[in-house]
């Protein structure tokens, strides 16, 4: 479970928001600038919250006395524009969280081939992420997510960056993968068919405060 309730003050923005999100997909919908990307680098350590607290699975990552920094945090994010190395390959984009976290070499070998197997991109190990497609790139994010066993899981328009045809594709390959995905999920979205798609809890997030949830 991931519990937030915080304020954060950013300009003449200010975002306070208390939710809580189980296990499992979380959609979270909102206009653009409402606040749905600043409550994911609240959870990610990305931003230090100015009051109130953030809590996964009972560890307090953020509240007046504690500030976990986001190495530190086991949160998995998948950027809008993924945000990957163009100088690295697939499996040394994927290990980049591995190498922060100082795992051995051979354990970092083991799980990055594990998870590009499992999102059926292991033939992709040596290729450079600037050569591959839109679709492809998004899983090599998620994997990179992923590998570290995260204890939840946020992902920031993840599908907003592909053309439409690409995109159907790969939001039914995401559903499926975020099936198998046990821990507290944030897909953040202004795309109402992402929305559809996804049988979640939606929350929506106006001028940054939580104004509604549903299943």
């Amino acid at each position: 479970m991931l519990v937030v309730d915080v304020c954060k003050k950013l300009r003449d923005f200010e975002f306070a928001a208390a939710l809580e999100a189980p296990c499992g997909v979380t959609v979270v919908v909102g206009p653009s600038g409402s606040g749905k990307s600043t409550l994911l680098r609240l959870v990610a350590g990305l931003l230090r919250p100015d009051s109130g607290s953030i809590v996964l699975d009972g560890r307090v990552l953020a509240d007046e006395r504690t500030f976990v920094p986001p190495f530190e945090r086991n949160v998995g994010m998948v950027f809008q524009e993924y945000a990957l190395f163009p100088h690295l390959d697939v499996a040394a984009n994927v290990a980049y969280g591995l190498r922060a976290r100082r795992a051995a070499p051979a354990e970092r070998e083991k799980l990055v081939r594990r998870i590009l197997d499992r999102l059926e991109i292991g033939e992709l190990r040596g290729e450079r992420v600037g050569e591959l497609s839109g679709g492809q790139r998004q899983r090599v994010a998620l994997a990179r997510a992923l590998v570290i066993e995260p204890a939840a899981l946020l992902l920031d328009e993840p599908l907003s960056a592909l053309d439409p045809l690409t995109r159907a594709r790969v939001r039914d390959e995401l559903r499926a993968i975020l099936a198998g995905v046990d821990v507290p999920t944030l897909f953040v979205t202004h795309d109402q068919t992402d929305r559809a798609a996804f049988p979640a809890r939606v929350v929506r997030i106006e001028r940054g405060r939580l104004v509604a949830e549903a299943s």
